[in-house]
Parts: C-alpha cells; structure tokens; sequence
C-alpha cells in the first residue's frame, strides 16, 4: 500500500496568495469593511454595558454612530480610519458626560445663553408644524389675494446723466450745471457737447432699469425722488446726488405693478411658509404662557415710572 505524501504548499502559490492580499489591503472596500467592523463591535460592547447603573449610562445608537461618521466624511471627504473614529465616538461621550455633570451642578440655571439656547429650540419647534404642512396651489392663491402687495413691483427708471461734480466745482457745481442746460436744451441724449460741459463719473453715465430704492444707495435719496418727478426724453435737472448735481436724461419709466401669481409662486410659497411658522408659534406660546402665572414686586412710588410695560396675562 503507498503512503499518501503531505501536500507542500509550492513558492509560487503562496506567492500568489501574498499579492492578493497585499491587493486587498488597499482597496477602499475593504477599509470600509473594517470601519463596519468597529462600529458594530463598539455598538455590541455599548450595549453591553446597559446593565450597569443607569444613572451613568451613556447608550450610543447606530444612528449616533452613522452621524459621527458621515459628519467626518462631509468635512474630510474620505472615510475615517479605525483610530480617528474610536476618537470621534470618544469626544462625543466626552461631551454627554460634561453635559450631564454640568446639569448635576445646576450650571443649566440662570444662564443666559442656555435659556436663549432652550427658547429657540422650542421656537424651532413649534415652526417645523408648520413646515410639515404642503400647502396646495389654491391655498397660496388665497394667501396671495390678501398679501399681493407684499409682491409689488416698483418703478423702474432708465436714464443717462451728466455730471458736475463738488471735487473739481466746488460750490459752483449747480451754477455749472444750470449753464449746461442752457447750452444742450433740445439736444439728443448722446449729443457730444454733453460730455464736454461735464465732467468724468467714477461710475456709470447710463443705468438701466433701476428701480428708486437702488438708486437710493447709489445716489442718495434726494436724487432717486428727484429723478421720478421728470419727464421722459428731454434734458432737465440739475439734481442734486452725493457727488455733485447731475443733468438727466429720462429714456423710460415702467411703473410699478402687483405681478401675477403665476409670475411669483416660489417666491409666495417662501412666504406663506413663513407666515405659517409665525402663526404656529404664536398659536403654541399662547398655550405655553396660559400655563404660567407671573408676579413681580411694586417698585415704590418714587420710583415708579410715569408710563411702562405691563405683564401680559
């Protein structure tokens, strides 16, 4: 009978077998794979420790752990190593075990900005019942027939000007620009004796579709009431800007007008969303304050003030 020889693994063959696993070692997959690993491991000694003293019990959730890790890859866009997220679990318990310590020694009380911190939670609250809410086509258009005017386009204004400015007049910027009327009445906006009487702006000479309030900025509000009052097509003025006094030359005006509901649904729909968040939240503070009954000491007659606040019921 033959003796059966042990089988001697060849030098080629576990050769072979080294590089798939060096190959394995660097795919991203497998990374991942080993992460998975951890985190189930870390979530299975967690739960583990449930049993002890619930008064220190610290219980992460796969979801705590799903958030540690994808708020690692929004910020580094790659995922964390086995060592980086045992780091982040820890900050995070750090963090619980402070807070908590913090609330056993009443640090929470008289706080200012923990209070502010609370009030807007709630505040955020009560507003997300309004946000689950989508409003229909017909609740906006009824929404819209009572706060159109909140859309309402203003006038809008398109001019050319000409400018006499205080740097180089001084104060006979206006008498300057009173002579250069004289000169170029009648003339056509592009008429080149206008850019001969006047002198250089730092920004535009013609503007295009503004409306009063950019104007405003740009000018100042003297000069955008100033320029509506004009007539179109001709040279008038002087008016008076920030800069100087400027001649103008009135193209066009638009006036202004409520748009169309098919015009500004995004926008109305913004808004509504808006107005319902306020609404709810005055809804559920009202039912919150009914709840409390608030008293404050008399000041004394000397100092008592002529007119002020009363306590809301």
């Amino acid at each position: 009978m033959q003796e059966t020889q042990p089988t001697v693994a060849r030098p080629g063959l576990r050769n072979y077998f080294v590089a798939i696993l060096r190959k394995a070692v660097r795919e991203p997959l497998v990374h991942f794979l080993v992460i998975g690993l951890a985190l189930f491991g870390l979530y299975s000694w967690i739960e583990r420790g449930r049993a002890s003293n619930g008064n220190y019990q610290i219980a992460l959730t796969l979801d705590d752990l799903r958030q540690l890790d994808m708020s690692f890859v929004s910020q580094w866009h790659r995922q964390p190593t086995p060592e980086e997220f045992r780091g982040l679990v820890e900050s995070f318990i750090r963090q619980e075990v402070l807070y908590r310590e913090g609330l056993a020694m009443g640090l929470d009380k008289d706080d200012t900005i923990v209070k502010r911190r609370m009030a807007q939670k709630m505040e955020f609250l009560s507003e997300d019942v309004a946000s689950a809410h989508e409003p229909s086509t017909e609740e906006l258009k009824a929404w819209y027939g009572n706060n159109s005017q909140k859309f309402a386009l203003a006038d809008r204004a398109t001019f050319r000007h000409l400018f006499f400015g205080f740097d180089r007049r001084g104060q006979n910027a206006q008498a300057d620009a009173l002579a250069a009327l004289n000169k170029i009445a009648g003339k056509s906006e592009d008429s080149p004796l206008g850019k001969e009487l006047a002198d250089p702006f730092m920004f535009q000479d013609y503007y295009g579709d503004r409306a009063p309030d950019q104007l405003a900025k740009e000018f100042g509000p003297g000069f955008a009431i100033g320029l509506y009052k004009l007539k179109p097509k001709m040279w008038q003025g002087p008016i008076e800007s920030g800069y100087g006094w400027h001649l103008v030359w009135i193209e066009s005006i638009t006036p202004g007008r409520v748009p169309a509901f098919e015009e500004v649904e995004p926008d109305v729909k913004t808004a509504w969303l808006a107005d319902q968040k306020a609404i709810e939240w005055q809804k559920a503070y009202a039912k919150m304050r009914e709840k409390y009954e608030v008293s404050a000491p008399q000041p004394p007659p000397e100092a008592e003030p002529k007119a002020g606040p009363a306590l809301a019921p």
